[in-house]
């Protein structure tokens, strides 16, 4: 499989064969070409156009269900009873089957038959439908993308018992390791190493768990074997540069009275040259140091807000939607430097909302404030490349600081001169991290900040929000990263913010 615009290749001589009732995670590093393969798996004509594959894919009479990250945008503007309308098997569901899949998913007995648009729905509410539509398709196996993205705390619980109860077999992509933890059976993990010229894929019949730790073990032991034969090596060739000087110098200042002396020493160099070739040969068998694809590497190297510092407040603030719809009367929230706020709450509570208004306000505040929508359509152009969504004046010293920074998050040359629309979702989220970085903000609001990040990335990721000098308000149902960044965390609900101190999945 190979990009058709760059020409770089993400698998190279792959097989692998899903076994009944198997839950494969696919995990790897933003844009290592994880959705593509899901993708292709499902439908190929579905990667026709931006990737070359060439192949064998065979499907012995199984019915195939994938669950893309999202819906297009010419969806987002159909009634939802229009969009449930046109899914495979809406029809043969009775009232009472509909009712009972609502229950089970947390949805209204009427979410089906709404008049509003699609699009209109929170994040996690276009999630839960698309989920349940792919539930009516009744499918043997099931092709999941990021079906953790934008779900609450409550139905994330229920999304991993779904998976793992699902009838049939599972390939799904996710960076949420509590819910591969808890679902997967095996994995795939793709990376791209050599500065993404060279790709590998590996596969692996076991839990993530015991993947990481016989992936660690294997990394350890090869890099102790490697080091040892540096060692050895090492000493070796001290050892025969030695013996080569000592032979070399003792041919240029023996006696021409001595040709026997001479004729041994041309031996004993002969057998000097000899064991060099050897050892020159020996090498290519020793252990090399492990390979492993690069993190991130980024600073959210703000602007600092003192200790106690009132940034934002807010008495009885009534919380509504666009449209005017009430999602909350009377609501209460204040934010001091430089603390780190989260907001969970159920999908369609109106956090989203609210991070849009606190946005306007902490503005109108004169902050310097920085915005990671849960949407980067908000704020990124799709025909604009990183290049010129970083330093939009195009002088030198800006595009010259904007690579630099890119590089940073692994961007390829070719990566930093692509449209915003050809890159993964991780790497538009990366984009939008650098714009916080560069621009020196006061504030951060951040719309489920880690959803598009990799295990290896989202360490690193959650690390720069801590130690983020400035005031940091942001949505998440991440248990990650509610468990190691905010200092409080806040659920919303229609009787407004109260402080959540229930367990979230890791010691806090």
């Amino acid at each position: 499989m190979r990009s058709l615009q760059s020409g770089r290749l993400f698998l190279d001589d792959f097989s692998y064969t899903l076994r009944p009732n198997e839950r494969t995670v696919i995990i790897g590093e933003e844009g290592n070409g994880k959705s593509a393969l899901l993708k292709y798996m499902y439908d190929p004509s579905l990667v026709e156009g931006y990737m070359e594959c060439q192949g064998r894919r065979t499907v012995s009479r199984e019915i195939l269900g994938y669950l893309p990250q999202s819906v297009d945008e010419e969806e987002k503007k159909v009634p939802v009873y229009v969009w449930f309308g046109q899914q495979e098997g809406f029809y043969d569901m009775d009232p009472s089957s509909l009712g009972a899949l609502g229950a089970e998913m947390g949805l209204e007995v009427d979410f089906w038959y709404q008049d509003r648009a699609f699009g209109t729905l929170s994040g996690g509410e276009q999630i839960k439908a698309m989920l349940a539509a792919l539930r009516m398709k009744k499918p043997t196996v099931y092709l999941l993308d990021e079906p953790s993205n934008n779900l609450d705390l409550d139905i994330l619980a229920w999304l991993e018992n779904e998976i793992v109860q699902l009838p049939g077999a599972v390939v799904f992509v996710s960076h949420d390791v509590h819910l591969i933890d808890a679902c997967a059976t095996g994995v795939i993990h793709m990376e791209q190493l050599h500065r993404k010229n060279h790709p590998r894929i590996t596969v692996a019949d076991v839990d993530y768990e015991t993947y990481r730790a016989q992936r660690y073990a294997a990394m350890e032991n090869q890099r102790e074997k490697a080091v040892s034969d540096q060692k050895k090596e090492k000493l070796r060739q001290q050892k025969l540069q030695r013996q080569y000087s000592a032979v070399d110098y003792a041919l240029n200042h023996i006696s021409r009275q001595d040709p026997h002396g001479a004729k041994l020493l041309k031996k004993k160099m002969k057998s000097v040259k000899s064991a060099e070739k050897r050892y020159a040969r020996e090498k290519e068998d020793m252990a090399s140091m492990p390979e492993e694809e690069e993190s991130i590497v980024i600073e959210l190297s703000g602007t600092p807000v003192a200790p106690g510092r009132k940034v934002l407040e807010l008495k009885n603030y009534y919380l509504k939607t666009g449209d005017g719809r009430q999602l909350c009367p009377s609501l209460d929230f204040a934010v001091y430097g430089p603390k780190k706020i989260a907001i969970i709450g159920s999908n369609g509570a109106g956090k989203s909302t609210l991070l849009r208004q606190l946005l306007v306000l902490l503005k109108e505040a004169g902050f310097r404030t920085g915005y990671m929508p849960q949407n980067y359509a908000e704020v990124l152009s799709p025909e604009m490349t990183p290049i010129e969504f970083l330093a939009p004046h195009g002088d030198r010293d800006s595009v010259t600081t904007a690579r630099s920074w890119l590089g940073s998050l692994r961007y390829t040359s070719e990566e930093m001169t692509h449209a915003v629309r050809e890159l993964s979702g991780g790497q538009q989220g990366k984009l939008l991290l650098l714009k916080m970085a560069l621009e020196k903000d006061e504030v951060l609001v951040l719309d489920e900040p880690t959803r598009n990040f990799s295990p290896l990335s989202q360490p690193v990721l959650d690390a720069a929000i801590r130690i983020f000098p400035g005031a940091v308000i942001s949505v998440s149902h991440d248990r990650q990263y509610l468990s190691t960044v905010p200092d409080v965390i806040y659920r919303l609900d229609e009787h407004g913010l109260m402080e959540y101190s229930g367990f979230i999945g890791e010691d806090r």
